[in-house]
């Protein structure tokens, strides 16, 4: 993906994962599969802490970045080799971890996180203009499961995160258990 294209699908893949959000009721917002998995709320707070850090990498000087992080000593991998990457950490029992792991979120802060994310990802895509194509690929961030990345692999991953966790939504709202959550309302229209 160019830089542009890169650039349109976060804010695509933000949005479509915060409508999603917002088209569901109060119940479906506070519904855990099994008791066990992250709610809808929890899945939005997560996504919002992935990318605070994130912005804040994005808007410290380039020469900070290659200081601490250093430069990639490989090329990039494609958009598919990355979320390959990721999925692999994730059947070996990755995890989020420390600051991403989202408390309980009450169904009256949708508005505000949902709000952030967007604020969030406008920042990251005018810092993403100041990087050339070149630079993508040579600068580093360090990413919790898969090391350390340069950017346009991060930008890969920040992509399809979104996507996947609204996916982990609208999946564990269709598969409601048998333990009292059967009438779970899942007729979601997302056009």
């Amino acid at each position: 993906m160019t830089l542009k294209t890169i650039i349109e699908q976060l804010q695509l893949k933000h949005r479509d994962f915060t409508r999603t959000i917002e088209k569901l009721t109060e119940e479906e917002f506070k519904y855990s599969l099994n008791g066990d998995k992250w709610t809808a709320g929890q899945q939005l707070d997560h996504i919002y802490r992935s990318l605070k850090p994130l912005n804040k990498g994005l808007r410290l000087p380039k020469w900070m970045l290659k200081m601490v992080f250093k430069k990639a000593n490989r090329p990039s991998r494609s958009f598919d080799g990355l979320v390959s990457k990721y999925e692999i950490k994730l059947r070996d029992g990755g995890k989020a971890s420390g600051q991403f792991i989202p408390p309980k979120i009450s169904f009256d802060r949708r508005e505000e996180i949902i709000s952030k994310i967007h604020q969030t990802v406008d920042q990251m895509c005018v810092s993403l203009e100041k990087y050339s194509e070149h630079e993508l690929d040579t600068l580093v961030l360090p990413h919790p499961l898969l090391g350390h990345i340069t950017l346009r692999e991060m930008m890969y991953f920040t992509i399809h995160h979104a996507d996947q966790h609204r996916q982990i939504v609208l999946r564990n709202l269709k598969n409601p258990t048998s333990e009292g959550h059967g009438n779970i309302d899942v007729s979601i229209n997302l056009s």
